[in-house]
């Protein structure tokens, strides 16, 4: 059997085995490691994986050290944290129930539209979900809702956060992407790739975004049409309508005015996303401050929940780096080049099959293990294909998105589970986020059949960013004199001699020691002489 057979049967056996490692209950970060490093040992017992390949472990750990963009990470999570104390929230859920609850469906309407923006501002699904399960669901339940189109409703409108920008788990695409994006631009040959940026993927998942919240909102307009006694009309009284304009634009003002300064300041490039996080996050205690929710500890209670939370994601990030570096050694990212290139369809195909495996194992993992177990494998062999990666990396986020949703073990659920008490059985939210399932399904659809949705924005935002780097790096083509044995390709080396052939470059070295101003006037520039 050939060292290479060897190596991409070790490779897709490391593969199955970090897959059932995880299910079985094995921290994914010990496991991702773990599993890649008793390989790395299988693999140079065989002779067919080489040690030296380990020593870029340093590099790529001091890189995501040092690595600026993922500083917005922790920034965001401690924004999301911050404003879920603050109690925006709230006021957003009670007048947005207010303003739309005389409406078939309103209850529902007003959950995804605050869902929508808090995914603008927070980001954060988990406090997402629990607060709309905290006010929302009761006000459902008493106003006679179907539970498993409320269970649906708020499960689904919690999770927009992972699409809707500022979302953490594109930021983390986003820097999975620029590094498979440039590997797989230099095995082909570009030398000076254009480069991918997390602002960019940003601008490419806001009109996705928006569809996926018109789709939900189609859905239960739909519900009240063939179904009304599902979404029942909330009762209210002239008392409780007075003033509501007024509560409606003092609950709407705080969230729009950090949503403007975060996602404004990156999409018209004034700042990058690590910059707009700082922004966020002080924003969200000048906001929490405005409430009167601010205190040292609370303070103390959101910067240890952020502490908790990013250590988790970059603890399994450098777990993952462990894994994706024997991948690469035992072959396995060339067997996934191949494969996939030998499918039938072509790219079409390809991308099919790697949009169908993010799906499933999002039955059993979580958003960060698919991103850092899947994207770096398959990532470099599409890009190579001709996918576009904005479009790739937003076509990845919303795949990921249903990985919330998807029973048994999608955290939506156990979110909205761990809330409901009796006002819910678990049946009722199965059942209830399968529509909502199939809606991201259609999205999804919609954004293959439509990638301009992906690319327009990115396009028109950041084409004049991409102009300035271009200026900057010059031409491509280097500028030699005419005749220079650098630009000679020796075509002409055995041909007889032709009285028109142009005599041989010589350098005399003239220019070697720039002359001064008054001499270059005397004697004239080498090409004169």
């Amino acid at each position: 059997m050939s060292t290479v057979l060897i190596g991409e049967v070790l490779s897709i056996s490391m593969f199955a085995a970090t897959i059932g490692a995880v299910l079985l209950g094995y921290p994914v970060a010990f496991t991702l490691a773990g599993v890649g490093l008793i390989f790395a040992t299988l693999g140079i017992v065989l002779g067919v994986f080489d040690v030296a390949i380990l020593s870029a472990l340093v590099g790529r750990y001091f890189g995501t050290m040092t690595n600026e963009t993922l500083v917005a990470v922790p920034l965001f999570v401690f924004m999301g944290v911050m404003l879920e104390r603050s109690k925006i929230a709230e006021a957003l859920l009670t007048t947005m129930g207010e303003l739309f609850g005389s409406l078939r469906g309103g209850l529902g309407y007003s959950v995804v539209i605050v869902g929508a923006l808090l995914a603008a501002s927070t980001g954060i699904v988990g406090a997402t979900v629990v607060t709309m399960g905290l006010l929302s669901l009761p006000a459902m339940m008493r106003a006679g809702y179907d539970p498993k189109l409320a269970a649906g409703t708020i499960c689904a409108a919690g999770t927009l956060g992972q699409i809707i920008p500022p979302s953490t788990v594109l930021i983390f695409v986003g820097d999975i992407l620029q590094g498979a994006n440039q590997q797989a631009q230099l095995e082909l040959g570009n030398l000076s790739p254009e480069p991918i940026s997390v602002g960019q993927l940003f601008a490419g998942a806001m009109l996705p975004g928006l569809v996926l919240v018109g789709l939900y909102l189609l859905w239960i307009l739909a519900k009240s049409i063939f179904d009304p006694q599902s979404c029942p009309p909330l009762e209210m009284t002239d008392v409780q309508r007075a003033g509501l304009a007024g509560r409606v634009l003092k609950a709407l003002a705080p969230p729009l005015l950090l949503i403007l300064s975060v996602l404004g300041s990156i999409l018209a490039g004034i700042a990058t996303p690590t910059e707009s996080a700082s922004v966020g996050a002080v924003g969200a205690m000048l906001l929490s401050a405005a409430n009167r929710s601010f205190s040292l500890p609370i303070l103390r209670e959101v910067m240890r929940t952020t502490l908790s939370i990013s250590s988790m994601v970059f603890v399994i990030l450098l777990g993952a780096s462990v894994f994706s570096l024997v991948f690469r050694g035992l072959g396995g990212e060339n067997l996934v080049h191949a494969a996939l290139s030998s499918l039938p369809g072509g790219t079409f195909t390809a991308v099919l099959a790697v949009m169908l495996v993010i799906f499933f194992l999002g039955f059993f993992l979580d958003t960060f293990e698919i991103i850092f177990i899947v994207v770096p494998i398959a990532a470099p062999a599409l890009i190579k294909m001709g996918v576009d990666p904005v479009w790739l990396g937003v076509m990845i986020g919303v795949n990921l998105q249903t990985s919330f949703l998807t029973p048994p073990f999608g955290f939506a659920l156990f979110y909205l589970r761990g809330v409901a008490g009796k006002m819910l059985t678990t049946l009722d939210i199965y059942k209830g986020v399968v529509p909502f399932v199939a809606l991201q399904v259609v999205g999804l659809g919609i954004l293959w059949a439509v990638p301009a949705l992906a690319t327009y924005l990115p396009d028109r935002l950041f084409a004049q960013e991409a102009l300035l780097q271009e200026d900057s790096r010059g031409p491509s083509t280097p500028t030699t004199p005419s005749g220079s044995p650098v630009a000679d390709d020796f075509g002409d080396l055995f041909d007889a001699p032709a009285p028109d052939r142009p005599r041989p470059y010589r350098d005399d070295l003239q220019d070697l020691f720039p002359p001064d101003h008054d001499d270059v006037k005397k004697q004239g520039t080498p090409a004169d002489r």
